[in-house]
C-alpha cells in the first residue's frame, strides 16, 4: 500500500471528524470484514508511516498473533503451525482483499487445543508433585520450540504448573514457620499435606479460568487479538479498539468508584501497573510502582486468592474495585522478580493530588523552591478552570514572594498531556523562542513556539526526570536542555516516546451502519522533535547528571517494545541559548564527584545490577531443596540492600503562606503534605537537586 501523499491533512481530518463520511465504497455485508476494511484504509491514508504491506509484513503478523494467542507455547504443536503457515505470506492479501480462512483456521484449533489442555492439566494436577526430582524448567519462550507430541506437551504443561505449585508451596511452608514463631501451641501442617492443599488451590483457579475463557471470551475477542496483530506492525502506540475493550485497554481505575488507583494493561501474560495515579490510595501508600504485574486478587473474606492471568482485563478489575474502605489483597511480581501480597485500602482517587504542589526549604544560606507536576492537565471545557500551565505560574509566583533563589521541577513519572500546556510552561524560563517540532503523517512541519517575551523565572533551574517521565514531559526538558536553561538530573534516560495518536471512532465512516459498535483505532498521526532537530523517540532526554537507580540495567520505555519508530533528526530551527552567569559545567562536575564518593549510590547501583541478573536468569529449578536454596541466598543478598530503605536527610520542608492557612481548616491536607515533605527527605534526588542549585548560586555569586 502506498499513501496518497496529496491527501490533505486538514481536509482528511475533516472528513473523518465527520459522522456521514463515506471515502469510498465499503462492504458492509460482513462485520469482520468491514472492520479491516476501515482499518487499512485509515493506516493507508492517516497512519504517520507509509508502511509497505508485503510478504514480510506478512510474516510478521504471523508470528506475532500466534505468539499472542499460545505464548508459553502450551497449546500448538509443531504440527499445527506447519498447517498454518501456508498462510505465513498470504495474510498481507487477506487484509488488502478482507479474508478471513487463517483467522478461521486458527481460531477453530486454538479452542480444540484448548479444550485437550484442559484434560491434560486436570489429570496433571490430580497427582502429586515430586519435589525431590532434580529438574529445570527453561523459562524463555522465545528459544523454546513447539512441541511435536501429546508426551512433550504434557511434560511442558507439568514444568510451568510445577512452577506455580513450587512457589506457594514454598510460601506456604513459611507462613507456618511464622505462625509457629508468633504462637509456639500453633501446629504445623505436614508438607504433603500443603502440597495437595497448594495443587487443589491451582486446580480450581485453573478450571475457574477455562469457564470463563469458554464461556465468556467470544469469537469478536479473538478477532480483536488478530486485528491487533497487524494493526501493531505499524507501531506499539497503534490499536484497535474493540467495542469491549474499553475496560481493557489501558484501564484507568480512578473513576467514579473505589480502586486503588492505578492504570492497569493487559499483556499477553500479565496484568501490568502503567501508572500509578498521583492522589490515590496505591500512590498514599507507596507500595507499587509502575512495571509491577498483578498476579492474584484476594478480597478481605477469603482466605484463596484468584488468579487474573487468563482474565479479561475488564473481569479483574471488578475483582480489584470495591466498597470505599474495604481492602483488597494484591498478588504482586514485581520487576526484580520477587512476588508477594500487598493490601490497599480501596478509596476514591483525590483530584486535587493531581495537581501541581509545591514547597520552600532552606540549605544554608539559601531558600529553594520545589515544585511537583505529576501531569500537564488542562480543562479545555473551562469547567474546572483547571489549567497546569496556570497553576505552575502562580505557585512560581508565590515561591518568588518567599525569596526563593532557586526551583527544582519534578517532571518524575509525569506521563504527559497537553502540548499547549508544555509550550506555555517552557516559556516562562525563557525569553521567547521555538520549544518543539511537530511533524505530521503527510511529512508537512510545524514549529510551536512561546512568543511571550516575558520571563516569569530567570534564576537557577534543576528539572528531575526519570525512565517514567514521558511525552510532553520529555518536550520540555528537551527544550529547557538544549536552551542551556536548566540541569536534567535523572536516570539513564526518559521513557522515549516522540509520537501523537489519535483515537478514531470507525462508525464514523459508514453511512447507515447496521452492523453494530465498530470499535475504534487509535493510531499514530505526528511526530515531535527537539527544537535542535533530534528526536526523543527510544532515545528519550539523556539527563545531564545521571543518578543510578534500581532500574537502571533493566529496559524499559519505548525502545522495549515491539516495532517502535526510529529515531531520525530533522533540521534545527533557529533559537538563542540562555545567557547567564551560572557555571552549569562546574555544577555538574562537582555533582558526578559527590555521587562518586557516595557509598549509598554505590549500593543502588549495585543493587541495580543484582536485580538485572535475577532478571536474565530464565531457568527456574524445580527440585524443592534447591528451589529454596536459591531464595535463601537471594534473601541474604536482598537484607544487604534493605539499607537503602535508611537513606534520609533533615531538611525542613515547609508549605506556602497560602497553603497553611487551608490546612488550619484541612487536616486531611495538613496529613498529604506532611507524608509528601516526609517523602521529599527520604529522596536522594531531591539532595543532590539542592546541591546543584547551591553550586549554581554560589558560582552566581562569585561572577
Amino acid at each position: 500500500m502506498s499513501k496518497n501523499l496529496f491527501t490533505p491533512l486538514i481536509a482528511f481530518i475533516m472528513c473523518l471528524a465527520s459522522c456521514s463520511f463515506v471515502s469510498k465504497d465499503f462492504d458492509a455485508s460482513d462485520k469482520d470484514s468491514l472492520i479491516i476494511q476501515l482499518i487499512t484504509y485509515v493506516l493507508d491514508q492517516a497512519h504517520y508511516l507509509d508502511k509497505d504491506i508485503n510478504d514480510d509484513f506478512s510474516e510478521k503478523v504471523f508470528d506475532t498473533f500466534l505468539e499472542n494467542l499460545d505464548p508459553y507455547k502450551r497449546y500448538f504443536y509443531a504440527s499445527d503451525i506447519y498447517e498454518f503457515s501456508k498462510y505465513k505470506h498470504s495474510i498481507d492479501d487477506a487484509f488488502k482483499n478482507p479474508n478471513l480462512d487463517f483467522f478461521d483456521l486458527v481460531h477453530e484449533r486454538y479452542s480444540s487445543r484448548m479444550l485437550e489442555s484442559e484434560k491434560i492439566f486436570n489429570d496433571i494436577l490430580s497427582k502429586p508433585f515430586d519435589f525431590s526430582k532434580d529438574e529445570i524448567c527453561e523459562c524463555d519462550f522465545e528459544v523454546l520450540d513447539y512441541v511435536q507430541t501429546k508426551d512433550e506437551l504434557y511434560d511442558r504443561w507439568r514444568k510451568l504448573l510445577k512452577i506455580y505449585v513450587i512457589e506457594n508451596y514454598h510460601n506456604e511452608i513459611e507462613d507456618d514457620l511464622r505462625k509457629q514463631e508468633e504462637d509456639p501451641y500453633f501446629k504445623l501442617r505436614k508438607l504433603d499435606l500443603i502440597e495437595k492443599e497448594t495443587r487443589d488451590a491451582l486446580n480450581e483457579t485453573m478450571n475457574q479460568n477455562f469457564r470463563f475463557i469458554s464461556e465468556e471470551m467470544q469469537r469478536s475477542d479473538w478477532f480483536s487479538v488478530y486485528i491487533n496483530s497487524f494493526v501493531s506492525q505499524y507501531d506499539p502506540n497503534t490499536s484497535y479498539l474493540d467495542p469491549e475493550s474499553k475496560d481493557r485497554f489501558d484501564v484507568d481505575m480512578s473513576g467514579n468508584y473505589a480502586g486503588i488507583g492505578a492504570r492497569l494493561q493487559k499483556k499477553i501474560d500479565k496484568v501490568e501497573i502503567t501508572e500509578v495515579i498521583s492522589g490515590g490510595p496505591a500512590w498514599r501508600d507507596n507500595i507499587l510502582e509502575k512495571g509491577d504485574a498483578i498476579l492474584k486478587v484476594r478480597q478481605d473474606d477469603e482466605e484463596e486468592p484468584v488468579s487474573i492471568l487468563n482474565m479479561r482485563l475488564s473481569e479483574a478489575v471488578k475483582l480489584i474495585k470495591g466498597k470505599k474502605g474495604t481492602k483488597v489483597h494484591l498478588t504482586i511480581k514485581k520487576v526484580d522478580g520477587s512476588i508477594s501480597e500487598v493490601s490497599v485500602k480501596r478509596d476514591i482517587v483525590l483530584l486535587e493530588e493531581t495537581y501541581i504542589k509545591s514547597s520552600i526549604v532552606e540549605k544554608g544560606n539559601n531558600t529553594f523552591g520545589i515544585i511537583n507536576i505529576p501531569k500537564f492537565y488542562i480543562d479545555f471545557d473551562n469547567q474546572s478552570n483547571r489549567d497546569a500551565a496556570k497553576d505552575l505560574r502562580s505557585e512560581i509566583e508565590r515561591l518568588k514572594e518567599q525569596g526563593v533563589q532557586g526551583l527544582v521541577i519534578d517532571l518524575r513519572n509525569n506521563g504527559g498531556g497537553a502540548l499547549k500546556t508544555v509550550v506555555e510552561m517552557a516559556g516562562m524560563f525563557i525569553k521567547n523562542g521555538p520549544v518543539v517540532q511537530v511533524k505530521y503523517f503527510d511529512k508537512e512541519k510545524q514549529v510551536l513556539s512561546d512568543r511571550d517575551r516575558s520571563i516569569l523565572w530567570t534564576g537557577p533551574l534543576v528539572i528531575l526526570v526519570n525512565e517514567g517521565s514521558a511525552s510532553a514531559s520529555e518536550i520540555l526538558a528537551a527544550a529547557m536542555q538544549d536552551y542551556k536553561r536548566a540541569i536534567i538530573i535523572g536516570g539513564n534516560q526518559t521513557w522515549g516516546k516522540g509520537t501523537v495518536q489519535n483515537v478514531f471512532p470507525l462508525n464514523r465512516m459508514v453511512r447507515g451502519n447496521t452492523n453494530g459498535d465498530l470499535g475504534a483505532l487509535r493510531y499514530t498521526t505526528q511526530k515531535y522533535y527537539r527544537i535542535n532537530g533530534g528526536s526523543v523517540q527510544l532515545e528519550g532526554v539523556k539527563s545531564d547528571i545521571n543518578v543510578p537507580y534500581r532500574y537502571k540495567y533493566l529496559d524499559f520505555g519505548e525502545k522495549d517494545s515491539e516495532n517502535p519508530l526510529q529515531w531520525d533528526e530533522i533540521d534545527q530551527v533557529e533559537y538563542a541559548t540562555w545567557d547567564s552567569n551560572f557555571n552549569f559545567d562546574e555544577a555538574i562536575r562537582k555533582s558526578k564527584k559527590r555521587m562518586a564518593d557516595n557509598k549509598y549510590l554505590k549500593l543502588v547501583d549495585e543493587n541495580a545490577k543484582w536485580i538485572k541478573s535475577v532478571r536474565d536468569d530464565k531457568l527456574i529449578n524445580l527440585n524443592y531443596d534447591k528451589f529454596k536454596l536459591e531464595l535463601d541466598e537471594n534473601s541474604l543478598k536482598t537484607e544487604k540492600f534493605k539499607a537503602l530503605n535508611d537513606f534520609s536527610m533533615d531538611y525542613n520542608f515547609k508549605s506556602l503562606p497560602y497553603e497553611l492557612d487551608l490546612i488550619k481548616n484541612d487536616s486531611v491536607l495538613g496529613l498529604k503534605r506532611s507524608r509528601w515533605h516526609k517523602s521529599l527527605n527520604k529522596d536522594f534526588y531531591i539532595d543532590e537537586a539542592l546541591n546543584v542549585l547551591s553550586d549554581l548560586r554560589s558560582s552566581y555569586l562569585e561572577n
